[in-house]
Parts: structure tokens; C-alpha cells; sequence
């Protein structure tokens, strides 16, 4: 799978990756808005919950990481083999680009090849950069939990969001 722009390209990642996806994601959780999370994980950790043919970095014409999106399943139970949850994240330094939008067609042609139907995310209301870049990409809000977990010493509200597949039975 390999989306290309003429100044950025999407590719699988590997784990020659790891450094500058964990870069991008530390930098993403440092601005506060993109997870619960507030330190990114060791790369043994990130590789094993996520599923491996459904992770995709973009680079840019020397190769460098701009950004990445990874699935995870959403169960083990087989009735939801078909849903996952995703997150993507952008180099601070390139947002603006489309990369993101490039890295999300990447990942939704992966995962309808692979028979998956839902991909699902949990994106605070605040993050308003991310809410739009999904909407474009045929993701709906399906819900919100409300004061589900606190962040920095506050409650968060999370709004759920999916994309169905539209190709998928």
C-alpha cells in the first residue's frame, strides 16, 4: 500500500521507524489535546498493540517521518474482527500538508482490503484540527463519554467517532 503526493509519499512502517514515530508521538501527547496518554510508549510496547499490516508512516522526498497511523483491534472476540481503532499524528513541523489526510486514505484502502467494516476513535472536543480532518474522511461522531477519564489534573469529555465501510457487507 502506497499513497503518494508529490512531496510525500505513504509507505508501511518498519521498525527502522520506531524513533521518529515515537518523536512524533511524544510531541503529539506533549500539545495535550491528542490522548490520555502523557508519555509515548517503548517501541516493543507500540509494535504489540498494533496490528502490523495496518500501520503506514509518510515521508517526505529524503525519506524523513512526517507522520504515521496505526490500528489496533477494538476485542479478541471474533464478532468484532471487522472493528478497530485507530490514531494517527503529524510532525508539529508538517501539519498543514495534508499529510494526515494522505496517512487515513492509506489506512482506510488497507483496512477495506482486509475486510475490516468500522474504524472507530476517541478525539477530545477540543481537538478541532482532528475532528475536521475526520469528517472529511467519512467519520461521524457516534457518542460522547462524558468525564470519562481526567487529563492534567481535569476531567475530558471524548467524542466517539467511526467510519463504515461503504464497500464492505
Amino acid at each position: 500500500m502506497e499513497c503518494v503526493r508529490s512531496d510525500v509519499s505513504v509507505r508501511p512502517m518498519t521498525a527502522s521507524d520506531a524513533e521518529a514515530v515515537l518523536a512524533i508521538y511524544q510531541a503529539g501527547l506533549d500539545a495535550g489535546d491528542a490522548s490520555f496518554e502523557t508519555i509515548a510508549p517503548t517501541w516493543p510496547v507500540f509494535h504489540a498493540a498494533r496490528l502490523a499490516d495496518h500501520r503506514f508512516v509518510a515521508v517526505d522526498g529524503g525519506g524523513t517521518v512526517l507522520g504515521w497511523v496505526a490500528v489496533s483491534p477494538t476485542s479478541a472476540r471474533a464478532v468484532y474482527a471487522g472493528v478497530v481503532e485507530h490514531s494517527v499524528y503529524v510532525d508539529p513541523a508538517a501539519r498543514g500538508r495534508g499529510v494526515a489526510r494522505l496517512l487515513l486514505d492509506a489506512l482506510i484502502a488497507s483496512t477495506e482490503a482486509a475486510g475490516i467494516w468500522t474504524i472507530q476513535s476517541g478525539v477530545f472536543p477540543e481537538n478541532t484540527a482532528s475532528l475536521a480532518l475526520h469528517r472529511r474522511a467519512g467519520f461521524r461522531v457516534i457518542g460522547t463519554r462524558e468525564r470519562v477519564g481526567r487529563h492534567h489534573g481535569r476531567w475530558r469529555d471524548v467524542l466517539l467517532l467511526e467510519r463504515r465501510s461503504a464497500v464492505i457487507d
